[in-house]
């Protein structure tokens, strides 16, 4: 089973950028760490990150076709990009959104979370382990329909 791990704009600053929201793991880190986890569950990971969102986009809409499920930590732009999710939307996979701060209890302009509304999940306030909990009901997923088949 192939998943798409997707990092959206400044989480190429994960270690540095306000660690104490974000915690003191890179992003390579932290894909290494998920990618570890998903081999141990029988998944593949295909990482991507961008600052940007129209190759975000792009990157969904080629890579999509050969995957069963995507990760995604949007970034900021959860809670503004109808384009994206409707990128994710129209992949018709599983899709589980991933935060590493819990959107709810910051500013008012995190309060609205626009991709989520594409999400099979949303898992947010738990750092990293929240990828873990993502890599988890993926597998789980793939294991029930495969029961229910």
């Amino acid at each position: 089973m192939r998943v798409l791990l997707v990092h959206g704009p400044n989480l190429n600053r994960l270690g540095s950028r306000n660690p104490s929201v974000y915690g003191t793991a890179t992003l390579h880190e932290l894909v290494h760490a998920v990618t570890e986890k998903a081999r141990d569950r029988g998944l593949e990971v295909f990482a991507f990150q961008s600052n940007h969102e129209g190759a975000l986009i792009d990157w969904l809409q080629e890579k999509s076709a050969s995957a069963d499920a995507i990760i995604i930590n949007p970034g900021g732009l959860a809670h503004s990009s109808v384009a994206l999710r409707d990128a994710l939307e129209d992949t018709g996979l599983i899709v589980v959104e991933v935060h590493l701060s819990d959107p709810s209890s910051r500013e008012d302009f995190r309060q609205a979370m626009v991709t989520a509304t594409a999400a099979s999940k949303v898992i947010a306030g738990q750092g990293a382990a929240g990828y873990f909990e993502a890599v988890d009901f993926i597998a789980d997923s793939r294991r029930l329909a495969g029961e229910n088949s």
